[in-house]
């Protein structure tokens, strides 16, 4: 195992054979972010999302995709032409993948790619156990998803941060207010109904507890982007808390419990989760944020 590696690994303490694939994801996904500094991406674009605030902001839960957006809309971008600059990295240190573009079927403003790599090699590579290679299936893949907004909202703000494993290196980023708004976009304008991203509850709660402000200029541009509101039209914290009672009304948080148990280790933080108890928590919220000093 790579001595980089091996210390990056050694700060999950795997123990099931879950931990290994969580850790495993996430190395990869921090080794591709190093790819992508390399080739120069992030003069072009930032990251944000889920795996944007575990990897960045401390969020304790593991997120499966990476997420960007490029600074400004680019009809001609292609992320295909980072591909090989991850898959590099990624052969750097050990770990054969594949990464690959995914073709479209209907034009759409979002450009994917895929990493791509059978688990157990990849396993063996970081030394795991026995007792776990054995549990695991022969044709069990890992497979990471990453995504880019190639014409973007505008109104939003980037920082740099920097990452110090496997190597000392940048990313940029969105601003934390701006993360903010792009999540809670996430949970109004999510397309399908009944599959519920237990996830993006999570986050909402993170972030409310931390304090974190919200760029409400940010989340209006997504929104009329997405049709769900009118471009002419003011948006203000009693709009965005009357959005986020109805979705919460129309929400399934026993599905919602589901989708994020596997992706944090204290199950008791999803005790509490009920309409009444994100009612409750969104209304608190709207009533003690200064809202006159967001970004």
């Amino acid at each position: 195992m790579h001595e980089a590696i091996q210390v990056m690994l050694s700060k999950y303490k795997p123990r099931s054979e879950q931990d290994y694939i969580n850790a495993l994801k996430e190395i990869f996904q921090e080794i591709a972010l190093l790819g992508l500094w390399r080739a120069k991406f992030y003069e072009k674009a930032a990251f944000y999302g889920g795996s944007a605030l575990r990897i960045l902001y401390g969020l304790n839960r593991f997120s499966e995709d990476l997420d960007f957006t490029l600074l400004k809309p680019m009809k001609d971008f292609s992320l295909s032409s980072y591909n090989q600059a991850i898959k590099d990295e990624l052969n750097g240190f050990g770990f054969q993948v594949e990464v690959k573009t995914k073709a479209k079927n209907v034009i759409t403003n979002i450009e994917s790619a895929f990493l791509k790599t059978d688990s157990k090699t990849q396993l063996i590579e970081i030394e795991a156990p026995e007792n776990i290679l054995s549990r695991l299936h022969h044709m069990h893949t890992i497979k990471i998803k990453m995504e880019i907004d190639t014409n973007p909202p505008g109104l939003f703000s980037t920082e740099v941060k920097t990452l110090l494993q496997p190597i000392p290196f940048f990313v940029k980023s969105l601003t934390q207010p701006d993360l903010f708004a792009g999540k809670v976009h996430a949970i109004l304008c999510r397309p399908w109904q009944k599959r519920v991203k237990g996830r993006d509850w999570y986050d909402l709660v993170w972030y409310i507890s931390r304090g974190t402000s919200i760029n409400l200029n940010h989340l209006r541009e997504r929104l009329v982007q997405s049709n769900a509101w009118q471009k002419n039209e003011n948006f203000t914290p009693d709009d965005l808390a009357a959005m986020l009672e109805e979705k919460i009304n129309n929400t399934d948080f026993n599905n919602g419990k589901k989708d994020i148990a596997p992706f944090i280790h204290d199950q008791d933080a999803i005790e509490l989760w009920s309409k009444q108890f994100f009612i409750s928590l969104v209304r608190d919220w709207v009533a003690t944020i200064q809202w006159d000093k967001l970004g």
